[in-house]
């Protein structure tokens, strides 16, 4: 052995990778065998390769690539080659997507916190927890970010920093299908507008009828 030894392909993965095996708990071995199949784009299915690759046994390989296949970290679909034969290919998509719906809600944190921020800057003051758990509530029940500071923006104009007034007017405007702001602005324009330069924060929402 010398020094070109060490110079062979290196595997590499990334830091979200490592971040949700390591939320999984798993053992060293299962990590060496994702990194491995992470790493072989090609990921045809073939113990003995496996084995030697990572450096378990062939019992052991088995033994931790059933565990994975187990706990849906792995998946084994089979496919046809250039020649047509069919082979056994690894899958890490199961994996791949449990860290994107991991990223998703990080994503989703993110934008909450934002959407809090803008009550505290409207309302110039801290949220209560009890403002915060009704803003929360909106959000959980599919009232869109978009909706909620548009209602939140006509309160403020119209001199009322209160939620029970927002979801009043979040009401009305779901109640009409309202899914944008730009439903809301196009409902306007068929209503007749009570002067000329009547706009969105004009309107009393909560005596509209049909």
């Amino acid at each position: 052995m010398n020094v070109n030894y060490f110079k062979c392909p290196k595997y590499v993965t990334n830091s979200l990778f490592i971040k949700k095996a390591l939320e999984l708990n798993l053992s060293l071995e299962e990590f060496l065998m994702l990194v491995y199949f992470d790493n072989d784009y090609t990921s045809y299915l073939n113990m003995e390769e496996l084995s030697k690759n990572i450096g378990l046994s062939s019992e052991k390989a088995y033994e931790v690539f059933t565990n994975m296949l187990t706990k849906k970290i792995i998946d084994v679909k089979t496919a046809k080659d250039i020649e047509g034969r069919l082979i056994e290919r690894v899958s890490l998509d199961n994996f791949y997507t449990m860290i994107m719906e991991d990223e998703q809600k990080v994503l989703k944190e993110e934008k909450k916190t934002d959407i809090y921020a803008e009550f505290e800057t409207e309302f110039a003051r801290p949220i209560t927890s009890m403002e915060y758990e009704i803003i929360n509530a909106w959000l959980n029940h599919n009232y869109s970010e978009e909706m909620i500071i548009g209602a939140l923006k006509e309160a403020v104009y119209n001199g009322v920093k209160n939620l029970r007034y927002i979801d009043k007017i979040l009401f009305e405007w779901n109640k009409k299908g309202f899914k944008t702001m730009n439903d809301v602005n196009n409902h306007l324009k068929t209503r007749e507008p009570k002067k000329e330069d009547s706009e969105l924060f004009d309107y009393n929402w909560l005596d509209d009828e049909d």
